[in-house]
């Protein structure tokens, strides 16, 4: 592990390769779980600001789901997420040639919101736990990602690099800068 400014970061990021590979999981990460993406207080009213840019986009079911539930619901930790339809499908997918996708992100790229997605989406699979004095980052091994380790080792893009627009958008691009320089002073060694 290794420690950047408030975050303790896996070795994982470093030595994992990955890219996903929307062709074969067919955006299972949107579909399958028991709770929805973790959300920060800030994207909550950023999603209830801009619902009726990203509802265009969204199935039926979604659409019933938000209007009777909301936009954020309490996983089993009373941490909040993304609602559920159906106890396993995020609220705010669609689908297109079969592939789970996300009406929040295509709003965006039809720059009719500014906000692209819940930052935990973004940097899937790895997920940060918020304590007191620190963030760890962490990779969160599913068996739903199989494919995205096969596909990155194919292409020897590590799990960090895959990740940077996230985790720059996260901790901006001074931590990133410091994380690539940790990782490549650890490589020559």
């Amino acid at each position: 592990m290794i420690s950047i400014d408030n975050t303790i970061i896996s070795d994982d990021l470093q030595e994992i390769c990955f890219v996903c590979d929307l062709k074969k999981c067919k955006g299972a990460c949107c579909i399958e779980g028991d709770a929805g993406a973790p959300l920060v207080a800030e994207e909550i009213s950023i999603l209830e600001d801009e619902l009726e840019h990203i509802k265009p986009y969204m199935t039926d079911s979604g659409i019933a789901e938000i209007d009777t539930n909301g936009v954020f619901d309490y996983d089993a930790w009373g941490n909040f997420v993304t609602p559920l339809v159906n106890h396993c499908e995020c609220a705010f997918v669609y689908f297109e040639d079969e592939i789970a996708k996300c009406a929040i992100e295509k709003a965006w790229v039809l720059k009719k919101i500014k906000f692209q997605k819940p930052v935990s989406c973004h940097l899937y699979p790895v997920r940060i736990n918020n304590y007191k004095d620190f963030d760890a980052v962490n990779y969160h091994k599913w068996h739903i990602c199989d494919k995205a380790l096969i596909h990155g080792k194919r292409l020897n893009v590590k799990l960090y690099e895959f990740l940077k627009e996230p985790l720059i958008r996260k901790y901006g691009n001074k931590w990133y800068k410091e994380l690539e320089k940790v990782y490549k002073t650890e490589k020559k060694v």
